[in-house]
């Protein structure tokens, strides 16, 4: 990352330091760490900042974990918001499965983080389903605009979505035996036989 001209503003150094932060935090994990043995002077030796300085910026590990976690999600948000705002139903679906994953693998182990933290934190726990939710409620919200009469559109949202999330975490966390084109056609065929029935 470019460090920042002394001449930028407060709160241009604010993001600075916070994503240094969060960087050192996913390097740390990529090293094999686990979420519950880094120490908070481990993330700031490896940001270059000080124990002190964490603090400005985070109130605790959890808290910067969360914080990692909304960002990588908003990305990914972003990406599925093609199929759910677009015009060719099944091209910006097939492309959005194969983004969301190429994120997924770019995050892996941020992601592999806050899902290990979720079974045992209750905080991050309901951080992470809320935001599995934020994808839930626009897949619905999509399905019911592509045909409002078919049943089952929330149990449809809620099944591909989590369905979705858990195939890419076995796939990129776990390391399944698969290729990524093999999940994504697979992924897509399921989609498609969900939402656009013959």
């Amino acid at each position: 990352m470019a460090l920042l001209a002394k001449s930028a503003g407060p709160e241009e150094r604010r993001r600075e330091a916070e994503a240094s932060l969060l960087e050192a935090t996913e390097r740390l994990l990529a090293k094999g760490n686990s979420y519950a043995d880094l120490s908070i002077e481990r993330i700031a030796a490896e940001a270059g900042r000080s124990r002190t300085a964490f603090y400005l910026y985070f109130r605790d590990k959890r808290d910067l974990l969360m914080r990692l976690t909304e960002a990588v999600a908003g990305q990914m948000y972003e990406i599925a918001d093609r199929w759910w705002s677009g015009d060719d139903a099944v091209e910006d679906l097939h492309r959005a499965l194969a983004e969301v994953l190429s994120s997924y693998r770019e995050h892996r182990d941020a992601l592999r983080a806050v899902v290990e933290a979720s079974g045992y934190d209750d905080e991050i726990g309901e951080l992470w389903r809320g935001l599995v939710g934020r994808f839930i409620a626009a897949t619905e919200g999509r399905l019911a605009t592509i045909d409002g009469s078919q049943p089952g559109v929330p149990g449809k949202a809620f099944a591909l979505v989590w369905m979705t999330e858990r195939a890419c975490y076995q796939h990129v966390v776990r390391e399944a035996d698969l290729r990524d084109d093999e999940l994504i056609e697979a992924l897509l065929e399921i989609w498609v036989r969900a939402i656009y029935p013959a």
